[in-house]
C-alpha cells in the first residue's frame, strides 16, 4: 500500500478510486465504514441488517465512484447512500423492530450497581424511544446528535432542505422529551 494514499484526503482517494484504483477505495472503505457502521446500527437496530447496509452502501458506492462529481465531499455523498439503504431496508421490514443498539455506557469504578442498573434502563429506554421515532427523524437524530453533522450535511445526506432537516430534529427532539419524561 502506498504511504502516500494513507495520508491523501477523500477527494483524492474518490478521484482515483474513480479511475478504478481499489486500493483508494480500500482506503475510503476503512476511513468510513466504523461511522457508517453506527450510523446504520442505530437506524436499523440490527447489527447484520446494518453490515448489510453498508456493504450495499459501499458496493453501490464502487459503481457509481466515476459518477461522483465532488458536488459535495465525498463522506456527505456515502452518508447518503448509507442513509437510503437503511430507509430501503426500514421499508421492507413488515412491522417496526425495537432499536436497542444505543451505546451502553461503559461501567465505571466509582459506579454502584444500582446506578449501573438505572443507566442500563435508561439507555434502553432512550433505544426503545429511538426505535419509535419515524425512520426520517430518526436519521436527522442520530446524525445530528451521534455523529455530529451540521444542518447543511445532514441535509445533503438526506436530499432535503435545512428546514426540512431542522423540523424533523424538532419534531424527533419534541417526541423523545415527551417519550423520556419518566426520566428526568
Amino acid at each position: 500500500m502506498t504511504d502516500g494514499l494513507l495520508t491523501a484526503p477523500d477527494d483524492l482517494l474518490a478521484t482515483r478510486a474513480g479511475e478504478g484504483d481499489e486500493e483508494a477505495f480500500s482506503i475510503l472503505m476503512r476511513r468510513h465504514s466504523r461511522p457508517l457502521l453506527a450510523l446504520a446500527i442505530h437506524t436499523l437496530g440490527n447489527p447484520q441488517d446494518a453490515e448489510d447496509a453498508v456493504q450495499d452502501a459501499f458496493i453501490s458506492a464502487w459503481r457509481r465512484l466515476p459518477e461522483f462529481r465532488h458536488a459535495c465531499a465525498f463522506s456527505t455523498w456515502i452518508y447518503r447512500i448509507t442513509v437510503n439503504r437503511c430507509l430501503n431496508s426500514l421499508r421492507r421490514r413488515p412491522a417496526p423492530v425495537p432499536l436497542n443498539a444505543v451505546a451502553e455506557p461503559t461501567a465505571r469504578a466509582d459506579c454502584s450497581p444500582a446506578q449501573a442498573a438505572e443507566e442500563d434502563a435508561l439507555a434502553d429506554a432512550l433505544a426503545e424511544a429511538l426505535g419509535d421515532l419515524e425512520p426520517r427523524q430518526r436519521v436527522c437524530w442520530i446524525l445530528r446528535e451521534l455523529h455530529g453533522l451540521s444542518y447543511e450535511q445532514i441535509a445533503q445526506v438526506t436530499g432535503t432542505s435545512e428546514q426540512t432537516v431542522r423540523g424533523r430534529l424538532y419534531r424527533a427532539r419534541r417526541s423523545l422529551k415527551e417519550m423520556m419524561a419518566s426520566w428526568r
